[in-house]
């Protein structure tokens, strides 16, 4: 038993890992199949797909629909649940366990049920729907991830660090752009990056609120019917390189970071 749960580890990481990536493989391959109606069948390796990103009809445009509004959707978030977080450790105000518990509810909500529940307040309101109502939903729903993230970083924060700045006759605007800003930093540009995934990656959501603007996923779920066409599974390669490049960047920054700060100290 103690060899079978030895091996048995490496045999289930193998699987889970594998079952994982297959759907990313496949749809790294099929950015370069030779494609003609259909990209469901492999018909030969081609590099034109990748020079010829864009011909395909609409999946430009609804990639940079989804590049727009998850960088506004994200900025807004960022920002008002930076605020939010803040609000909540630092002040003691009237109802404040009642907003903490109202912010976990849109992370708990079904997406459909939140999508629909939106549609019809817009509807109501006599909002068109666009690209402005999609945002307004995505900013929505990331602020409680947001809120979520600075505040874990927001409470970890010695306050003995911004009463030294205090102490040396710092205003409070300069002691929180110079002490308490870049103490959060790391937990804001992770709310942000958490932020940005959610809403590039969102569907159910938008697909209730778009009207009749088209972004990258709303594109992926129609072409899939027919086939997803090999430029869709380009900018999807392109994205995912992209997220890894980053991640090796930041993990060789921070080893580097290390190593400075060893042979200092």
């Amino acid at each position: 038993m103690r060899g079978f749960g030895k091996y048995g580890i490496w045999v289930y990481s193998a699987i889970a890992l594998t079952f994982l990536l297959i759907p990313i493989v496949y749809t790294i391959v099929f950015s370069f199949n030779d494609a003609r109606r259909t990209n469901i069948v492999w018909r030969g390796f081609t590099l034109e797909n990748w020079f010829t990103v864009c011909e395909a009809q609409g999946v430009c445009q609804a990639f940079g629909n989804s590049i727009l509004i998850g960088v506004v959707a994200t900025v807004l978030a960022t920002t008002l649940g930076t605020m939010i977080a803040l609000a909540l450790v630092r002040y003691r105000f009237r109802f404040r366990s009642a907003t903490s518990l109202l912010l976990f509810l849109p992370m708990a909500t079904p997406e459909v049920v939140l999508g629909a529940g939106l549609a019809a307040q817009f509807l109501q309101a006599g909002v068109g729907k666009g690209i402005g109502t999609i945002i307004l939903a995505h900013t929505m729903f990331c602020i409680s991830f947001v809120v979520v993230t600075v505040r874990a970083r927001v409470a970890s924060l010695d306050p003995a660090l911004e009463e030294a700045g205090r102490d040396l006759y710092g205003s409070p605007s300069l002691v929180f752009w110079r002490i308490t800003f870049p103490l959060l930093l790391p937990g804001i540009i992770a709310a942000a990056l958490l932020s940005f995934a959610l809403s590039f990656d969102d569907f159910i959501i938008t697909n209730f609120n778009r009207g009749a603007d088209v972004t990258f996923p709303s594109y992926i779920y129609t072409a899939a019917a027919r086939g997803i066409p090999p430029e869709a599974n380009v900018i999807a390669s392109g994205v995912f390189f992209l997220a890894i490049a980053l991640v090796l960047i930041a993990q060789f920054s921070a080893a580097a970071r290390r190593r400075r700060l060893a042979k200092t100290g």
